[in-house]
């Protein structure tokens, strides 16, 4: 079985079947973002529902995992109101981009308990989608830890899961199609027709009766103790205002001079820049985690921080993808600090990584769990 249907998917149903409308959003990375299995379900459940007047949310974000995807969920996912279906895919990228099972865990766990706090009756399903590595680990009768860690927030709450990466490596070694024919990490239509027949089974199981008219809706029972007490349920943007900006700094409002591949959603956007050493910044904040989402490009540098006046680490802005891509990346500076105010100082320094042309910072936003 490539999937568990746990507690139920009724709300949405009762939803979208007796009061002929809903809300249904998309959280992951670029496969969710690109045409594919995300319009496929839409067509799907327009066809099931004929008379409902659906509102599909992409929050699909090329690059982007579970860890960003706990902190932009008031931007991208509940922009227009209470989501009655919520799915959730980032497996492939939390492994790409390096997350260890713990961040994996943080990140999801944040998703799902912020989900539940924005509507208590919403219902989630959880995707594990399939790349190469994820069908070694299977292949060697290992699960792959990135899907553990998922499926430990999955079980916890009592979500359903998908775990196509398990469906289509187990179908590939039965030689019924080859991974060219599927597609690849980004499926051609043959992968993305396969992701959703296992989407509609899962919803023709948990849907097999439709709701009476006077069914009420159910809210998931509150689980007050979380897994990990440092996840991101209350994860935000802090807004680039709050800094103080000590010297260097430019704020451009509407930044659009990528030199390399660049993502929409992330350029014509306002940013805080830096483009030589020496730049530094303060920014207080009120939480248990702080962060930077920056733009990681071929041209940045090394940046030096403190919190609390404690001794100054080092991050290494430059990624594997930089010297082709301005790439969105979330650094979390610290992650298990003690719930309260701090203080975050931090500058540009002359050092640099052998690949990189330069020593540029760009602020997009500065990531703060708490309130």
């Amino acid at each position: 079985m490539h999937y568990k249907i746990r507690n139920d998917l009724n709300n949405s149903n009762y939803r979208f079947y007796c009061r002929k409308k809903g809300r249904v959003a998309f959280l992951g990375g670029s496969i969710t973002e690109m045409e594919g299995w995300r319009k496929m379900t839409c067509d799907m459940l327009r066809g099931r529902f004929p008379e409902t007047a659906f509102d599909f949310v992409n929050a699909g974000v090329s690059s982007t995992d579970t860890t960003l995807g706990a902190f932009r969920m008031e931007k991208d996912v509940f922009l227009r109101g209470k989501v009655d279906l919520l799915f959730v895919e980032f497996a492939v990228n939390d492994w790409a981009n390096g997350r260890t099972p713990d961040e994996s865990i943080r990140g999801m766990e944040g998703i799902v308990r912020k989900a539940l706090r924005h509507n208590p009756c919403i219902d989630i399903i959880i995707m594990y989608f399939v790349d190469e590595t994820k069908m070694e680990q299977y292949s060697s009768g290992k699960i792959p830890p990135v899907i553990e860690a998922h499926e430990k927030v999955a079980e916890y709450y009592g979500v359903t899961s998908i775990d196509l990466a398990l469906e289509v490596t187990q179908r590939i070694n039965a030689g019924e199609f080859g991974w060219n024919t599927f597609g690849g990490l980004h499926p051609a239509e043959f992968g993305h027709k396969l992701y959703i027949r296992t989407i509609e089974t899962v919803l023709d199981n948990a849907w097999k009766n439709n709701p009476e008219y006077d069914f009420k809706m159910k809210p998931k029972e509150a689980i007050s103790k979380p897994i990990d007490e440092f996840n991101y349920e209350l994860g935000r943007y802090a807004g680039l205002k709050k800094a103080v900006l000590n010297n260097g700094w430019i704020h451009d409002p509407c930044w659009d001079k990528a030199t390399v591949s660049s993502y929409p959603v992330f350029t014509k956007v306002p940013m805080l820049i830096a483009e030589e050493p020496g730049a530094s910044l303060s920014l207080e904040i009120s939480g248990t985690a702080v962060g930077l989402l920056v733009i990681a490009g071929p041209d940045v540098g090394i940046i030096e921080f403190s919190i609390d006046g404690n001794e100054l680490e080092a991050v290494d802005q430059f990624t594997r993808w930089s010297s082709r891509l301005h790439i969105p990346w979330v650094y979390m500076l610290k992650a298990d600090m003690r719930q309260g105010k701090h203080l975050l100082e931090l500058r540009s320094v002359n050092e640099k990584n052998s690949e990189s042309l330069g020593h540029a910072i760009r602020i997009i936003d500065f990531l703060v769990n708490g309130i």
